[in-house]
């Protein structure tokens, strides 16, 4: 075994050493190992069940919605057509809050849509704060998700089945049920499941948009009991009960989760070749235009509220400045560890697959994705109580915001780079080994070139991930560090809307440019070396 596998190892082994540190801290703080406590609890009780019941009604809404829309994208060619759905790409890695405050700015008490039904003269009853503004906010992050995904189920359906749908003079209705839900049928478990997990373990959402006890998720029940009640054994003994609820969901989700089979045929991107008729492209078009609409409007308010006359008095403002730098330094750090750890965890992994040890390799990838189950509010729990005996936990805040950070961005590195450095492995082995290019050399000369674009997508989804994170940083985040996220809760809180459209507008572009930079420096890279 050469140095890289062992590099992999070793990263994988602090992670380990790092999870199993801040869950023994939880375990020596908790009052009892006993979780059922909670359930004798009424008040952690209610907090459990609103946890499943949202992440339920989330999961049925978001999903339901996602069939027709999958269903009517597969199905129709217009323009504009793949701007919608790299919009669609970019809900799930928008940083939470600059969603939710597009969502205030047009659902909220003081909103573009109340203030419109109020001259209209229509009374609204509609609150965004509690459940149905928790629904709303992950429908908004999650169907568009769903959407992707059933839609590349309905597009990997062989061109010969949509060719013998035609010829056999079928329905719409018949193709929909004979050849087009078999193949959604099979994606729906894991979809379902990914997004019941998304919500289930939301946290960013639920605090700003809860609404009070009635609404409190397990994850907000621990920031509250450890921030503001400063109640540590009630925080263990959540964590540990989060941890435990979460691996249970991690492994349904890997039993629902089938692979689909493999088709023979090609792909298709053919058009819609049954017998079409003028109700079916308006109920089709409706649903891309309620799609459309549902993610449109509160991105555009970010942009337009974003530039108001607050503008000049928070770029003055050097709590802006300090938030701005402790995001980017975050984020930075965050991303290139999670990239060097994923690379490194891959490296490893690799050759045992290659080598047929696929449960070596399977369990090395685990190790890196182990923040799924036990997520990050969780760890940075641990953390804070394995630190505050030792030390001034907020004194290391920025190393702890930085590793939780790069643990929770750590599964997108893995899955982004997993195929590419197999397939690396497989082309290249061979070939360095007999010139003898081993270590950084070989990362020098073959690794960083062959996967410049899929280290440039994985570094741009770790760095959203970790500049729009607030868990790690509501717990740790103080008066003297703090990130745009924090500093953005925090004017929503003191209902300072237009500075709070400010940091939105910025959080955005950081965002959308992070994306840009890295498209356009591989480009550069790319052109210049074909020259």
């Amino acid at each position: 075994m050469n140095s890289v596998p062992k590099a992999g190892i070793g990263v994988a082994v602090m992670i380990a050493t790092f999870v199993i540190a801040a869950l023994a801290a939880l375990l020596s703080t908790a009052p009892s190992l006993d979780v059922s406590v909670i359930w004798r609890d009424p008040y952690y009780r209610h907090v459990t069940q609103f946890s499943f019941w949202q992440a339920f009604l989330s999961m049925l809404l978001s999903v339901s919605l996602a069939i027709p829309v999958a269903h009517a994208l597969a199905k129709r060619r217009f323009p504009g057509r793949a701007l919608l759905l790299k919009l669609f790409a970019s809900t799930l890695v928008l940083p939470v809050l600059v969603g939710v405050f597009g969502l205030l700015a047009i659902y909220g008490n003081s909103g573009w849509l109340v203030s419109l039904l109020q001259q209209a003269g229509y009374l609204n009853s509609f609150s965004i704060y509690g459940l149905s503004g928790i629904l709303l906010a992950h429908v908004f992050f999650n169907l568009p998700y769903a959407a992707r995904l059933l839609l590349q189920a309905l597009e990997s359906i062989p061109a010969e089945q949509h060719k013998l749908a035609a010829h056999l003079g079928m329905s719409p209705w018949d193709k929909f049920r004979f050849v087009e839900w078999p193949r959604l049928r099979q994606q729906l478990p894991h979809v379902g499941g990914l997004v019941f997990m998304l919500c289930f373990t939301s946290f960013a959402t639920v605090m700003a948009l809860g609404g009070g006890p009635k609404s409190t998720t397990i994850e907000l029940a621990i920031y509250q009991a450890i921030k503001f009640d400063f109640d540590l054994q009630s925080g263990a003994i959540l964590a540990i009960w989060q941890m435990l609820l979460c691996g249970v969901l991690a492994l349904a989700l890997q039993k629902l989760a089938r692979p689909l089979p493999v088709s023979t045929g090609s792909g298709s991107e053919l058009p819609f070749l049954v017998r079409d008729s003028g109700l079916l492209r308006v109920w089709d078009y409706a649903w891309i235009l309620a799609a459309a609409l549902l993610v449109l409007p509160p991105l555009l308010m970010v942009m337009f509220s974003g530039v108001n006359g607050k503008v000049v008095d928070v770029l003055v403002d050097a709590r802006f400045w300090s938030a701005l730098g402790a995001s980017l330094q975050v984020a930075l750090l965050s991303a290139t560890l999670a990239v060097a750890a994923g690379m490194a965890i891959l490296s490893s992994s690799r050759i045992w697959r290659i080598g047929q040890h696929r449960h070596r390799a399977d369990s090395l990838e685990m190790v890196g994705t182990i923040i799924l189950v036990t997520p990050g509010l969780v760890i940075s729990t641990g953390v804070f109580l394995l630190l505050r005996s030792v030390t001034d936990v907020f004194s290391l805040a920025l190393v702890v915001v930085v590793v939780v950070n790069s643990l929770m961005a750590l599964p997108y590195a893995i899955k982004t780079l997993a195929q590419p450095m197999l397939h690396i492995e497989q082309q290249y082995q061979y070939l360095c080994a007999s010139l003898g290019i081993r270590g950084l050399n070989r990362l020098r000369v073959i690794e960083l070139r062959a996967l410049s674009k899929p280290l440039a997508s994985a570094f741009a989804l770790c760095f959203m991930f970790a500049i729009g994170d607030l868990s790690a940083i509501a717990l740790f985040g103080s008066q003297d560090f703090r990130t745009l996220p924090l500093y953005l809760f925090q004017l929503l809180g003191s209902y300072q809307m237009e500075s709070a459209a400010v940091v939105s507008l910025t959080l955005l572009l950081l965002s959308v440019g992070c994306f840009a930079l890295t498209e356009r420096l591989f480009s550069t890279r790319v052109s210049e070396e074909s020259c």
